[in-house]
Order: C-alpha cells, then structure tokens, then sequence
C-alpha cells in the first residue's frame, strides 16, 4: 500500500461528524500528515460558535506531529471530509490560517506535498500556494 493510501485509511478512522457540546462540532473535516521520519499524525477539525477557537484538521495533525514527537517537518499532508480529495471539487487545500501556519513551524514546510486528486495521486507544493511568503525574506 503506498503512503497515500495508508495516509487517507488512518484520517478516514477520524472522519465521524458531530456535536461534542450545544457549541462545538467537530471530526467533519480530516487529515493526516506524514513527519520528516515517515510517522504519520492524524488531525481532525473543531468548530465553535467563536471563529477564532476553531482549528483546522491540518493544523490539529501538524500540532499532533509537534507534541507526540517534536518535529516539525512535514513531507506530505491529505485533507478531506467524506471522501479522497478530487481536484475538479477543489475542496483538499489548506486554508489560508493553515498554510501560513504550516509555514511558520518549519521552512522546510514550502516543499510540502499536498494531495490535490487522490485517484491520480496528484500534488501540488505549499510553496506553490504562497508565493512571495514575507517570512522567505527572514531566513536569508
């Protein structure tokens, strides 16, 4: 099975949408990340009535990654809710709080593979979604 396929298996186990209160949802939106050592870390999103405590499944994985293991390189990351990613739905990419974030805990993040379309096994770089990021600029 090719690392994908053991990335998508082990977020789909996260996909279980639901209420945890009256004022927090959660597990509708998934990921997994694989580590600089080949680990993989799960992540699923939580929502609240407050925009701001929400956090996003790739975030959650990347902060898994970070407390079960301190690292912060990550080689590959797959997002979804009920199914793989598809490219013609555009609905895998990390949002804007998460790319930049995904960034900031490690340079090395901008070569990040990110799944577009599972079945074609598509990617596309982070570095790729953030063009000109200002923090490049404090690493000369």
């Amino acid at each position: 099975m090719d690392k994908w396929a053991q990335m998508y298996l082990k977020a789909k186990k996260e996909y279980y949408p639901g209420d945890v209160t009256p004022f927090i949802y959660a597990h509708n939106v998934v990921s997994a990340i694989e580590a600089e050592n080949g680990e993989i870390f799960t992540g699923f999103c939580v929502e609240s009535c407050s925009g701001v405590c929400n956090l996003c499944a790739e975030r959650v994985a990347a902060l898994n990654m970070y407390v079960n293991s301190g690292q912060t390189h990550i080689k590959r990351i797959i997002a979804f809710r009920d199914k793989a990613p598809v490219e013609s739905e555009n609905n895998s990419l990390p949002c804007g709080a998460c790319r930049e974030f995904l960034m900031q805990l490690d340079i090395k993040n901008k070569d990040t593979e990110i799944l577009v379309d599972y079945e074609d096994k598509k990617t596309t770089a982070l570095e790729a979604l953030m063009p000109h990021w200002w923090g490049l600029s404090s690493q000369v």
